[in-house]
């Protein structure tokens, strides 16, 4: 395929950059198979990194840092908007190769790219706007003021369903921000950080530097292992499963590292007996059946007042039956395939367990006979309190269910432990302030008449709760990157102390 040469993606590709921008050999190294989703065939093979490249990898990415946390934060910023122009340029192939490996429909996976060269955008404003305060001191002739200083080397795992966003938007902010970058993106989706990688290290010669962009790509259990312990690396912004972000929550914790976690979400509408039932029912179908599912914020539970719940029923299942299920390169398709195998068992565990619970399959549930990893989106009717809707089911297995007072329905939206993204449909203003009070939605993300999926860089991005707490992209989020010290000046000739304490 033309866009992987353009990318510089061949048959087999080397596994970790080291810090000057020489790739690692593949000889005698363990080869990782990328898998195209919607055919269940081999793309290309990676080389994985080894312990012994993490080390080489981190010498060279510390050193880096020295110099890089010395150069002015505009002048990073505009490292940074270099990285974003690149990104333009190849936002076609880049996008494509996004939708080949993932599996996500086309016109999503160019949406993953413009994130990208949308976050380096911000990241170039950002690097003029690293504001400390001044306060003001209680002792004559004092100043106090506080600063932010660089952190050292980030650690960056990302998983399979964004592949190359959610890096950006922790590597992009982290180099204005004067740090390096450690990456280990999933072992689902290898190609795409190759390709990356690629790109930074054209960027990276052409402005005469290495080491702040750094690849290395492994399995969890040694190269992830690996980057979670290493106490050269002060933080760590992981993405995935729940269980994952305890794991690495508790081993960084244990070495007082800090740690962005973003985790699972199991995230709900409510649809209250006022809303738009047709601009709710959008909203809900892109949030259900969006990258098949396999969104952090992917809408899992509706609660539908009762009054509206058989309308709005009808036109989602009608809805749901012209959802185009297919090839993801194909620009007719809506649905492509789940990432693997293994994740169609899961969706057709989750079934059996629904309908053990008394659940009503309303429409799908099925696996489709095609080669490839594709599922009908499913619609199911559902109570509340199960522990079923309670777990995040990573596949478009969507839950109705009903209620009479917004109430209640604030309380089971509530419920679950994971807590990212809610929305609420309505257009009496009074429960939509509601929704957003302190006795409405518990998520990091709230939203009013607009679905649970596709926020934009411009506002912080996490969740509360098993969600993990953390705050990405947008907003201050960039001060997770960096130190903050204050600082006081005495201009006086005397030592008074704070207090108003006496040691003379």
């Amino acid at each position: 395929m033309d866009f992987l040469r353009q990318l510089g993606i061949e048959k087999i590709n080397p596994g970790a950059c080291s810090g000057p921008g020489k790739w690692a050999s593949v000889e005698g190294k363990d080869l990782l198979t990328s898998i195209n989703p919607a055919t269940g065939q081999e793309i290309a093979k990676v080389a994985q990194a080894t312990e012994k490249d993490h080390d080489g990898v981190m010498e060279a990415a510390v050193e880096a840092f020295k110099e890089w946390r010395m150069v002015p934060a505009p002048k990073r910023g505009l490292f940074v908007r270099d990285i974003g122009e690149a990104l333009r340029a190849k936002k076609d192939p880049l996008g494509k190769l996004v939708t080949l490996e993932m599996g996500k429909i086309a016109q999503e996976g160019w949406g993953e790219v413009q994130e990208m060269i949308d976050i380096c955008d911000f990241s170039l404003g950002l690097s003029r706007q690293l504001y400390g305060l001044t306060m003001h001191s209680e002792r004559p002739r004092h100043r106090m003021y506080e600063q932010w200083h660089p952190l050292g080397v980030v650690g960056v795992i990302s998983a399979f369903n964004f592949p190359v966003a959610v890096w950006a938007w922790n590597a992009a902010i982290a180099a204005v921000c004067g740090d390096a970058v450690l990456w280990k993106p999933s072992s689902e989706t290898p190609l795409t950080a190759v390709a990356v990688q690629h790109i930074c290290n054209d960027v990276m010669k052409a402005h005469n530097l290495t080491g702040i962009f750094n690849l290395v790509i492994g399995r969890g259990s040694t190269i992830g292992e690996k980057l979670i312990r290493d106490k050269r690396i002060p933080l760590v912004s992981a993405t995935g499963s729940c269980e994952m972000g305890y794991r690495i929550g508790r081993v960084v914790g244990e070495r007082l590292g800090r740690t962005i976690l973003e985790l699972g979400g199991n995230n709900a509408i409510i649809v209250d007996d006022t809303a738009d039932i047709d601009m709710s029912v959008r909203a809900v179908l892109f949030g259900a059946v969006g990258t098949a599912g396999q969104r952090c914020t992917s809408t899992r539970r509706v609660f539908l007042h009762k009054k509206i719940a058989a309308e709005f029923t009808e036109k989602l299942v009608k809805a749901y039956k012209q959802v185009r299920i297919g090839d993801p390169l194909d620009s007719s398709t809506l649905m492509g395939p789940l990432v693997n195998a293994a994740a169609v068992e899961v969706m057709m565990s989750a079934l059996e367990t629904i309908k053990k619970s008394g659940g009503t399959i309303i429409c799908g549930g099925k696996k489709l006979d095609r080669p490839g990893f594709f599922v009908e989106p499913t619609v199911v009717k559902a109570q509340h309190q199960w522990k079923i809707v309670h777990d995040e089911t990573f596949a478009p297995i969507l839950y109705l269910i009903e209620y009479e007072k917004l109430e209640d329905a604030i309380e089971w939206h509530n419920e679950v432990p994971q807590g990212l993204s809610s929305a609420i449909f309505t257009k009496n203003l009074l429960r939509a302030e509601q929704f957003l009070s302190h006795e409405g939605s518990d998520c990091g993300i709230a939203n009013v008449n607009i679905g649970t999926s596709g926020a934009e860089i411009g506002g912080a991005f996490g969740g509360e709760k098993e969600t993990g707490g953390g705050r990405e992209s947008g907003s201050d989020s960039w001060k997770a990157y960096m130190r903050r010290q204050t600082n006081t000046i005495n201009w006086s000739k005397e030592l008074p102390l704070a207090q108003g304490i006496k040691f003379e």
